[in-house]
């Protein structure tokens, strides 16, 4: 799910930040202690070399950090649950559409024999219909869009 977070938040250029946090991380047995931050809370990782992106609070044993010390940043974040939601929805639509190798997906976009003939739509919608060819931000910018923010924005 925390991959899926930092595609959205990169998507919205929004990572819905209330604190940054400057200073030397440890990350030790997969474990980072950051003061301020609540338990189920997201945090988005910078300047780590094998960590940065967003995280939930605590990690936990399966999403584990790799271990380090970096001289970086900490956002504290307050992610709507409307968006977490929505990040819990494309994950679950990637998983059915979102690779090249998926049984939900014919390779074709269009075949045509013995008189039959058909096309898949090259974009997808808001429920999910047409999927050949989309991409999770064709199917969801729509319902993601109010978070967007412009470039250079908080």
């Amino acid at each position: 799910m925390e991959l899926v977070l930092t595609e959205v938040c990169d998507y919205l250029n929004n990572y819905f930040w209330e604190k940054k946090i400057k200073g030397h991380f440890v990350i030790q047995n997969g474990l980072v202690t950051i003061a301020g931050l609540k338990d189920g809370q997201y945090f988005r990782i910078l300047g780590s070399t094998f960590n940065n992106g967003v995280h939930k609070y605590p990690t936990s044993v399966d999403n584990k950090l790799i271990d380090e010390e970096f001289d970086g940043e900490v956002w504290a974040m307050a992610v709507p649950q409307t968006v977490i939601a929505i990040a819990s929805n494309i994950s679950d639509w990637q998983k059915l559409y979102g690779g090249a190798d998926s049984s939900a997906l014919s390779p074709f976009s269009s075949e045509s024999f013995s008189g039959y003939s058909y096309s898949k739509s090259s974009g997808g919608s808001a429920n999910g219909s047409s999927n050949a060819g989309a991409t999770w931000q064709d199917v969801f910018g729509g319902r993601l869009n109010k978070y967007r923010r412009l470039r250079g924005a908080k």
